[in-house]
């Protein structure tokens, strides 16, 4: 098993999960993060701290499809190691469905 991120991430961006990763496996893009899932160790402690609720286990059916997602782009985007503030308006984008059609951005984090 291993953890993902879902879109439920996208324009939000919180960085709580980052801090208390003990493997350094996320990579951030420019409005979202993801979790390499082939370095996450499964230990769950991120799932936990994510405060838009966008970390799923790899078992649960709604993280089917953004597993190939998270492997993608964390092959592409910077390694992500310390908690960053969020952007100013991420709690307006807290729970807003439909976020990858509308706000996904394939480039990486300018940090």
């Amino acid at each position: 098993m291993t953890y993902i991120v879902t879109d439920d991430c996208i324009r939000c961006r919180y960085t709580d999960c980052v801090e208390v990763c003990p493997v350094d496996c996320f990579y951030a893009g420019e409005n979202m993060l993801v979790i390499n899932p082939d370095e996450c160790i499964d230990c769950g402690v991120c799932e936990a701290e994510c405060p838009a609720e966008a970390i799923l286990p790899d078992s649960d059916p709604r993280a089917e499809k953004w597993i190939e997602l998270n492997r993608e782009y964390s092959a592409q985007w910077p390694n992500i190691n310390r908690q960053v503030a969020a952007p100013p308006d991420a709690d307006a984008f807290k729970g807003v469905q439909g976020k990858f059609e509308k706000y996904f951005s394939p480039k990486p984090a300018a940090e």
